[in-house]
């Protein structure tokens, strides 16, 4: 269940980042929608932008995209050019996403982009981690009053003081501030996970972790540490041509990560120190007993030679062996019988 802050109330909201993995095909858009349906996703996040209100025409590449998407002589417009989705098709991959019960999100990056998502009806906004110090852009997401997600890749404290004092000043809708770490893939010793400590203390709102590291281990160890919003890039397949698909996961990955984040968040449970039910019934046969050493004639008083502490663990606790000293047997005791109050005279 999603609160209407933004995030699951009952776990970690685990958003499904396909990005910009469809490569301009709204029909790839559509089938990365259904793999995260499958795979158990919240949400399956996309990116909504013009390349010309985004990117200069002589604005280069980040190393990772010509690593990934090289073209002699493109430049970062370019690329992200062959990468957008018509607004007709946006629409046709929220649809899909209503019939089959997954959330529609997409990061915005102008405000065109943003006005038509919010008209698209989506019930949240993720700023990417580049738009982090875009004050004017986030005042005007902040404006629609829906919950606000926002990654702080690159940024320093004080330039995530900066946005969140913006939201706050633009309207102060719901807000949850993600941890990242803007390098793809991220090495796992980058990851500073502790940061999201960091990040909760100073603003008191909820953290998570956008991962752009390799496979999904600092995912988990994200949610041991607090997340309650996870990010995760998936792909229909990690050779496609294209600047994310080598730091994506394939479905099958995508499936067994997020089964895996269940398993954790269930695994840190509610805090209370109590045994289980099924503990319950390996103490009896774990934990031990006050049992007679030797076999006790009627009369005798207790002492420290008679008393030992032996399994099952169904009569008196070994804690009580200083109460029991110094009794009378109330009747003959073979050895190795439990002790109880009842054969026990004052």
């Amino acid at each position: 269940m999603t609160s209407s802050s933004g995030w699951r109330e009952d776990g970690v909201l685990f958003i499904a980042e396909a990005g910009v993995n469809h490569n301009g095909d709204a029909q790839t858009a559509i089938a990365l929608c259904d793999v995260a349906r499958h795979a158990g996703a919240d949400a399956v996040k996309f990116q909504t932008f013009n390349a010309a209100l985004l990117a200069t025409a002589s604005a280069e590449k980040a190393s990772y995209q010509d690593r990934n998407a090289p073209a002699e002589g493109e430049s970062q417009r370019d690329m992200l050019k062959k990468l957008e989705l018509t607004e007709a098709e946006f629409r046709a991959v929220r649809d899909h996403c209503a019939k089959i019960g997954i959330e529609f999100i997409s990061t915005p990056f102008d405000e065109d982009s943003a006005d038509f998502l919010n008209a698209l009806g989506v019930d949240r906004f993720k700023v990417s981690s580049g738009d982090l110090t875009h004050l004017d852009f986030l005042q005007h997401l902040a404006r629609f009053g829906k919950p606000i997600i926002i990654s702080t890749g690159m940024a320093t404290l004080a330039e995530v003081e900066d946005a969140v004092r913006a939201i706050e000043e633009a309207g102060n809708p719901p807000l949850s501030i993600l941890h990242c770490v803007s390098n793809y893939p991220a090495r796992p010793d980058q990851a500073n996970l502790r940061a999201m400590n960091t990040l909760a203390a100073a603003f008191g709102r909820p953290v998570g972790w956008s991962d752009h590291t390799e496979g999904g281990v600092i995912t988990l160890a994200s949610v041991a540490a607090g997340a309650r919003i996870i990010e995760k890039h998936f792909t229909l397949d990690r050779t496609m041509p294209g600047p994310d698909h080598a730091a994506s996961l394939e479905p099958a990955e995508l499936t067994e990560l997020i089964a895996a984040v269940r398993a954790v968040e269930s695994a840190l449970g509610d805090g209370i120190k109590r045994p289980t039910v099924e503990e319950r019934d390996t103490a009896r046969v774990a934990r031990r007993s006050l049992v007679a050493a030797r076999d006790i004639g009627a009369g005798t008083r207790l002492g420290p030679d008679d008393v030992a502490a032996r399994r099952p663990g169904s009569g008196l606790a070994p804690k009580r062996k200083s109460e029991v000293l110094g009794r009378k047997a109330a009747r003959d005791i073979k050895e190795g019988e439990l002790l109880s109050w009842e054969m026990l005279a004052p």
